[in-house]
């Protein structure tokens, strides 16, 4: 099952009727928007009892095109993880 953010507020709101939409997703975006930037740091964040995600650097590698079988070469990059608390 799949939950995207509309969803997301929408149930927090259903769940706490005394808060509004508009400061639900302001949290959410909040929340959303700190993930983002300590990773993007290289930080590490962990959500007790949920999960934990961090920064995977991959190194440079020759991959190969499925096509044609024809060696690529792929960049580094780093690529968010996630974790299960």
């Amino acid at each position: 099952m799949s939950l995207i953010k509309s969803q997301l507020i929408q149930n927090i709101t259903d769940a706490n009727p005394h808060l509004f939409v508009r400061d639900v997703e302001r949290i959410v975006n909040t929340i959303f928007n700190e993930i983002s930037n300590s990773l993007a740091s290289g930080k590490r964040v962990e959500l007790r009892g949920f999960g934990a995600f961090s920064v995977q650097h991959r190194k440079e590698r020759v991959g190969r095109n499925p096509r044609t079988g024809e060696s690529v070469s792929v960049e580094e990059k780093y690529i968010p993880r996630f974790k299960t608390g």
